[in-house]
């Protein structure tokens, strides 16, 4: 399998993995009542870890393999939104994560995780249609 190939499995992932946090995951989180969430977010954040964690890594090593092995403009840029997937992610999303799991959640924090989450979801959906793209053509 090459390169091309193996990153368009991870993009891949991080796609479907992403819709489904926004439309499924963090709507979902609103059905729960307070104390019940906060349990049930305690074990979803660890075991999303093994999920999520992988394809993320993945994802950002190959890309930082293309970037690092074939320079140029393309691959500067993915890697560029791959990191800014990250930046998203630690620093934005995990302190939202913690509110939730130490009892912290309201209605507020609620459509915060779903209404900034869409900036990741626009992003990964990006990253995967443009190396479909350079894939095929």
């Amino acid at each position: 399998m090459n390169i091309e190939i193996a990153r368009l499995i991870f993009d891949f992932g991080m796609l479907v993995l992403i819709w489904l946090v926004q439309l499924v995951i963090y709507p979902s989180f609103k059905f729960y009542q307070k104390q019940d969430l906060m349990q049930w977010h305690k074990l979803y954040v660890i075991k999303i870890a093994y999920v999520v964690m992988p394809l993320m890594i993945g994802q950002l090593s190959l890309a930082i393999v293309q970037t690092f092995t074939i320079f140029n403009l393309y691959h500067l840029v993915m890697l560029i939104l791959i990191i800014l997937v990250w930046i998203s992610t630690f620093f934005q999303f995990l302190p939202m994560h913690n509110r939730v799991s130490f009892g912290e959640a309201d209605s507020l924090i609620l459509d915060q995780l779903i209404r900034k989450n869409w900036l990741r979801t626009s992003l990964l959906t990006v990253i995967f249609l443009v190396n479909l793209f350079q894939y095929i053509y």
